[in-house]
């Protein structure tokens, strides 16, 4: 949902225009309190046009799929990992596409799994920090940690 101002601005128009157009009914919009609303499929409608403009073609984005297993592991370990992770994937350097990751442990069968999603070298870079984690014996993922 769009502001009159943020469609105004996308048109190169002026606000009173777009209020304009709204009151005469040639675009849609729905009134929120004192502000109108904007649909993007209503914007649409009026312009012509569907979604943003093509861009230039380009390196076809790459996109890594990872499922990691790790066994014998508990819940507190679990969670702890699970932050460190997802801590991980958040400071990855690519924001026009972040990493997406998601956490699921079998308590039952103390298993953990780590689905990663996004670019190339994010998610070998988290695989890495993942590997160090697993591999250190820091105590950060044994009982020992919560002990001390």
């Amino acid at each position: 949902m769009y502001s009159v101002q943020q469609v105004a601005d996308r048109l190169g128009l002026h606000v009173r225009t777009v209020r304009g157009y709204i009151r005469s009914g040639r675009l849609n919009a729905v009134r929120i309190g004192k502000q109108y609303r904007i649909a993007q499929t209503d914007l649409e409608s009026l312009t012509g046009r569907s979604g943003p403009a093509p861009q230039r073609p380009g390196p076809a984005p790459v996109e890594v799929s990872s499922i990691v297993q790790i066994d014998g592991i508990d819940r507190t370990a679990a969670d702890r990992l699970g932050t460190l992770i997802l801590g991980g994937a958040n400071t990855a350097r690519d924001s026009a596409h972040p990493l997406r990751v998601q956490t699921v442990h079998d308590t039952e069968r103390n298993r953990m799994k780590i689905v990663i999603l996004g670019g190339a070298s994010d998610t070998a870079d988290l695989l890495r920090m993942l590997d160090v984690l697993l591999e250190s014996d820091n105590g950060l993922l044994g009982r020992e940690a919560g002990d001390a």
